[in-house]
């Protein structure tokens, strides 16, 4: 059956099926590489690819665009504050985010554009919007998208112009400050001094894109006026998707996406990541802590995508138990078989697990589903015709996944994480049990736990 997906459009769970009969057609919204990417941005990126995943189970042809934004406010004053060029600095974080995505076994896109290498067709959409009255120029050589000339303006956030309201300050630190209403937004930006170097040419003076005409540009270049499915977290619902619809429609005259695939927020221990809270959590920092990124996958994909995912230290030790019993079950029948693409295939019991992931991505069912058919096998007594077959459905059900389920390697403990644990060792020795148990406690909040043997003591990751 294909695969169901709730639409953030329409408010409907509607089946997915491609515009043009044979490829669909989907655009994600990729990374801004200023720095690393957080387990929070990683949520969005592994849940896009699991829904690319069960696409292709179903033998459904997918064309993937993802893009990198590597010019905005953002990468240009931090590239400026470490004097280095926009390129180097840019291409620096994009090579750390491609490693993050292949330590997650993310399936890399068919195209990841860049917004720097589509300015001349970001320029092409602008001056169309010009002609058809759609956006205006103003006299410091900005562009602006003028709102109330897209009656349709809202349709995917449900914010009426009414609602939109605007800060002077905000509105001056982002150079937005000559618009004729408050709801329209910019397309191009007049060069600043702070800016430097970066900025190119373009009919109404030296300056840059905004970023909401760099993704409708790059997703039109590649996917056409209308392809299938745009998908990004959910606080891209407003403004960016929205004046992406905006800006799309108005320029082609035809409808942009025709569907809206987005991703909720995830929350660590119940509160908001941010960098003052000291829970802005990279993949770096989960390896840290002794969990490998197969485990944080597991995480990502434990819950509905439509609920916020409350992230702790313990689930990740949940991840890791549950990974494990999948391991198990992967070496008592022989391991994975290597085609998994055959139609000849036969899932066996293992199709309520698929049927779950295609039923708006129930992983929490699926994953309940696939344990609970783990269990009731009996492995010693299947005859080898059904050993194989069961060796084919697990293998497409992992594979759906995302999961390897190689085996983990051991993670040596930091040395500062070392140095305590040594330190407790020795106080014990010396019966000074309250320091011994403040130490304990010390590593339990870095993530790890020590366990004494009789002459000495091991340490693992919680």
């Amino acid at each position: 059956m294909p695969l169901s997906l709730y639409d953030s459009l329409t408010r409907e769970v509607l089946p997915l099926q491609p515009i043009n009969g044979h490829t669909f057609r989907f655009y994600c919204c990729g990374p801004t590489v200023y720095g690393p990417a957080h387990i929070g941005n990683f949520r969005t990126f592994v849940l896009q690819d699991l829904f690319r995943r069960v696409l292709e189970a179903d033998n459904t042809v997918t064309s993937h665009v993802r893009n990198i934004t590597d010019v905005d406010d953002k990468t240009i004053l931090q590239s400026q504050a470490e004097k280095i060029s926009l390129k180097a600095f840019t291409s620096h974080w994009a090579r750390k985010f491609h490693d993050d995505c292949a330590a997650l076994n993310l399936l890399s896109p068919h195209v990841e554009p860049s917004a720097v290498a589509h300015i001349p067709e970001q320029i092409v959409m602008i001056e169309k919007l010009i002609a058809s009255e759609h956006a205006y120029a103003v006299d410091d050589h900005s562009v602006y998208f003028r709102t109330d000339s897209f009656p349709a303006y809202g349709k995917l956030s449900r914010l009426q112009e009414r609602e939109i309201t605007t800060n002077l300050t905000a509105r001056q630190e982002s150079d937005e400050y000559e618009r004729d209403s408050a709801a329209d937004f910019v397309l191009w930006k007049s060069r600043r001094p702070q800016d430097g170097e970066n900025f190119w040419e373009s009919p109404w003076g030296e300056g840059r894109p905004g970023w909401h005409i760099e993704c409708s540009a790059m997703a039109i270049k590649h996917l056409g006026e209308s392809f299938d499915l745009h998908s990004g977290g959910i606080d891209l619902i407003f403004p960016h998707h929205e004046n992406e619809i905006a800006q799309s429609e108005a320029a082609t005259g035809n409808p942009f996406a025709q569907h809206w695939f987005h991703i909720a927020h995830l929350m660590i221990d119940g509160a908001k990541m941010s960098k003052s809270h000291g829970n802005l959590y990279t993949l770096n920092d989960i390896e840290a802590r002794g969990y490998t990124a197969e485990e944080l996958r597991y995480v990502l994909l434990s819950c509905s995508y439509r609920q916020t995912l409350n992230f702790t230290w313990e689930s990740l030790a949940a991840s890791r138990k549950a990974l494990t019993r999948l391991r198990d079950f992967k070496k008592q029948i022989g391991g994975l078989t290597a085609d998994i693409t055959s139609k000849e295939k036969d899932l066996n019991i293992f199709t309520p697990v698929l049927d779950s992931l295609q039923s708006d991505l129930n992983t929490a069912g699926a994953l309940g589903h696939l344990f609970t058919i783990i269990k009731s096998l009996d492995i010693v007594s299947l005859r080898q015709k059904d050993l194989v077959a069961v060796r084919h459905g697990f293998a497409l059900v992992v594979s759906t996944l995302g999961l390897k389920l190689t085996d983990p390697v051991v993670v040596e403990p930091p040395e500062g994480i070392r140095q305590l644990a040594e330190q407790r060792w020795h106080a014990k020795l010396k019966s000074d049990w309250l320091l011994a148990d403040s130490l304990r406690n010390e590593l339990a909040s870095a993530g790890w736990s020590v366990k004494d043997t009789d002459q000495s003591y091991q340490i693992s990751p919680n």
